[in-house]
C-alpha cells in the first residue's frame, strides 16, 4: 500500500489552481470576473493557471456576449470533477493519518 500522497493530483495541488476547482466543484458555471474575486488573484493569474486546468482538461471555457461585451464562462469538465474528488480524499486520507499503522498494545 503507498503513502495517499501518490494519489494528489499535481495539476490540482497548487494553491491557486486548488482553489480555482474547489469554486467550480460547487457551482455549474462560475464568470470570470466573478472567480477572479473569489479566489482574490489578479486577472492574469487566473488566465494562466485557467489555461493550465483547460489543457489538463479539467476545465472548460466558454465565451458568451452580454450587449457589447463578451464574457467568459468557466465549468468543471466530468474529468475535473473527479480528479478532483480523488484529490480531496487523498488529503483526508493524509490528514486522517490512513498510512500509518495502528499503535501495537504492549
Amino acid at each position: 500500500m503507498s503513502h495517499p500522497r501518490s494519489r494528489l493530483d499535481e495539476v490540482i495541488h497548487s494553491p491557486v489552481r486548488f482553489s480555482i476547482v474547489a469554486a467550480l466543484a460547487s457551482a455549474t458555471s462560475v464568470e470570470f470576473r466573478v472567480l477572479r474575486d473569489l479566489v482574490e488573484v489578479s486577472d492574469s493569474v487566473l488566465s494562466k493557471q485557467i489555461a493550465t486546468l483547460e489543457e489538463a482538461e479539467y476545465v472548460a471555457v466558454s465565451k458568451f456576449r452580454v450587449g457589447r461585451r463578451t464574457r467568459t464562462s468557466l465549468t468543471l469538465t466530468a474529468g475535473g470533477r473527479k480528479a478532483f474528488e480523488q484529490h480531496v480524499r487523498a488529503l483526508r486520507d493524509i490528514a486522517d493519518g490512513v498510512a500509518v499503522p495502528p499503535a501495537e498494545n504492549p
